[in-house]
């Protein structure tokens, strides 16, 4: 998978993310999208970026569904939601597991 042709601009908007992005998330979407559309693999920009072949294929799609919005920090790992209906949300999970935690270090006191 690569990322869909570039025009000219969308090039240089992406080098210019890459040199000056302070947030590290964009920083790496957009440095894979770059080696994508200068034809990397999946495998060798997984390699470069020290990601999962997943992940980059993940970048990869969602910013040729998406364009530059994919790249934010806010685009959930680039992907759309990948919790099936009705799974508990991850604030849900974390207040369960907070509310679980607390009781079991109490045992972990002596008495």
């Amino acid at each position: 998978m690569f990322a869909r042709s570039l025009e000219p601009e969308e090039a240089q908007r992406l080098v210019k993310i890459t040199r000056s992005a302070r947030d590290r998330v964009r920083l790496r979407r957009s440095g894979i999208v770059l080696a994508s559309s200068q034809g990397r693999s999946a495998k060798e920009i997984a390699a470069m970026f020290a990601a999962t072949e997943g992940y980059v294929r993940e970048v990869i799609h969602a910013f040729n569904e998406s364009g530059f919005a994919a790249l934010s920090p806010n685009a959930s790992a680039a992907t759309p939601s990948n919790s099936p209906a009705g799974s508990p949300s991850s604030s849900a999970v974390l207040s369960t597991t907070s509310a679980t935690v607390e009781p079991l270090r109490r045992l972990d006191r002596p008495h």
